[in-house]
Formats: structure tokens, sequence, C-alpha cells
């Protein structure tokens, strides 16, 4: 269940930082996110897979890492992305 290369290039050119930016924070947790959204999708589908919920879980915890690291570093951008994301905090 992982993205395919045309939406992750998507979601990298929309929220790299410059031009050769494939790494940043801010990248990181756009994928995340697409990624959590798809897996919750297939959760709702089939509610008995529970490798897809822990994976599910791992992932959200990264994110939640990466959005924190980020809002210790640069507040401003993080609030931007939570925004843009739609995340609830």
């Amino acid at each position: 269940m992982s993205l395919d290369k045309g939406t992750k290039e998507e979601i990298t050119k929309k929220f790299q930082l410059h031009e050769k930016d494939t790494g940043s924070a801010d990248v990181q947790i756009a994928i995340l996110t697409e990624r959590i959204t798809e897996i919750t999708d297939h959760l709702k589908v089939s509610p008995k897979d529970h490798s897809s919920r822990l994976s599910l879980l791992k992932l959200v915890g990264q994110r939640r890492k990466l959005l924190d690291y980020l809002n210790s570093t640069d507040t401003s951008r993080y609030k931007k992305l939570v925004k843009k994301l739609n995340l609830r905090k």
C-alpha cells in the first residue's frame, strides 16, 4: 500500500521548499498524510485487517514526530502546513 511514483512527485512539487527539495519535513509530512488517508479508506472497507491498522498507527506516530520537530524549529511553517493539509492540531 505505497503511493505510486506520480502521486509522490505531485505531492513533492506542491510542498517542496526549493527546486531540488525532496526530503524536507514538509514533503515527508505531506506524503505520510496521503498514505494515512489511503490506509484509512482501506480500513473502512476491510475493518479486520489488523496489519494495516498497525501500519496506520506507525505512520501517524511518525507524522506526529515530524510535526513536533517542525513546530519546535519553525512555527510559522508548521502552522501553514497544518492549515494546508487540514490537520486538527
